[in-house]
């Protein structure tokens, strides 16, 4: 898989809640903070949606909003209209006039990630991600949202399995959106993965992580000069690639850890350290604690 595709299959997205949201007339409801992402797109209508500290955003028909973290918002139809808080709900909702044909129509849902690795997702993204109707794509989106509401309508066999593949489709599908715009995502993989020369190192480091990677050979991957690529990779990324590489080993082993099915020995062979000890020595340094304690912390 690319790196992107292996992140997101280490965030294991999973338990959706997908609903439909409709209102009509003057509305509005304040939700606070949710730790998971959420994800909306209309489908008939407009509204507002303001983060906490953020300038309200208009979205219209057609359009998508993914936030990776859901911090505290606002949703409401009008400026200016009363917005009290409301918990969150797993059933459709109905904002504003109850009776009538609703003139807002959307849909709308939340999942859970992985909490160990989670700062990998937000790490790619900015507080919302917003797909216009007129940019393409957000109608692929809400095809995948379709599909995600179905399955959670029914409790067939192979539930699961089906929410998380679409669930990462779905992000997958934000993402790409996202990494068209160079202004769009912060420093990171979607703009290392934009630079084919920082493509290719990413590749590589990703197909084989046992490797002893040098900057000079991922230079060579990259066909780029050993300065240069060190450069172009730390302004890109926000790290350098030897620093990128050990991220991305503690990762795959905190994932490994939580999971509980590996001994620290293969942990430290599966991702390239020469020993169990220099390993555990590598991950305290790291994550201020030893791989033992970190597994029993997660349940095993």
């Amino acid at each position: 898989m690319d790196p992107l595709s292996d992140i997101i299959a280490l965030l294991r997205p999973s338990t959706a809640i997908s609903k439909p949201i409709t209102g009509r007339g003057r509305w509005g409801v304040r939700y606070a903070a949710h730790d998971a992402p959420g994800f909306t797109i209309i489908l008939q209508g407009e509204c507002w949606i303001a983060l906490d500290g953020k300038e309200p955003v208009k979205f219209r028909q057609g359009d998508f909003v993914l936030l990776p973290s859901t911090p505290p918002f606002a949703l409401y139809s009008h400026p200016g209209v009363e917005c009290p808080f409301r918990e969150p709900q797993t059933a459709a909702v109905r904002h504003g006039d109850q009776d009538g044909e609703p003139d807002f129509v959307s849909l709308g849902g939340t999942f859970q990630i992985e909490k160990v690795n989670a700062h990998l997702l937000l790490a790619l993204l900015p507080d919302i991600i917003h797909i216009r109707a007129s940019e393409g794509g957000a109608g692929r989106l809400g095809r995948v949202i379709e599909l995600i509401m179905d399955e959670c309508a029914t409790e067939a066999p192979g539930k699961e399995m089906i929410l998380q593949r679409l669930l990462e489709v779905l992000l997958v599908e934000a993402l790409r959106r996202l990494g068209i715009d160079p202004d769009a995502a912060p420093a990171g993989l979607l703009n290392g993965m934009r630079d084919p020369g920082l493509a290719r190192a990413l590749r590589a480091m990703h197909a084989d992580v046992r490797a002893a990677w040098t900057v000079s050979e991922l230079a060579g991957v990259a066909g780029m000069s050993r300065s240069a690529f060190a450069a172009r990779f730390a302004e890109t990324l926000g790290c350098g690639p030897i620093e990128y590489l050990a991220r991305w080993r503690m990762a795959l082993a905190k994932d490994a850890l939580m999971r509980g099915a590996k001994t620290l020995d293969r942990i430290a062979d599966d991702i390239g350290y020469e020993s169990a000890s220099a390993f555990s020595t590598a991950f305290r340094k790291r994550l201020g604690c030893p791989p033992g304690r970190f597994a029993r912390s997660h349940g095993f």
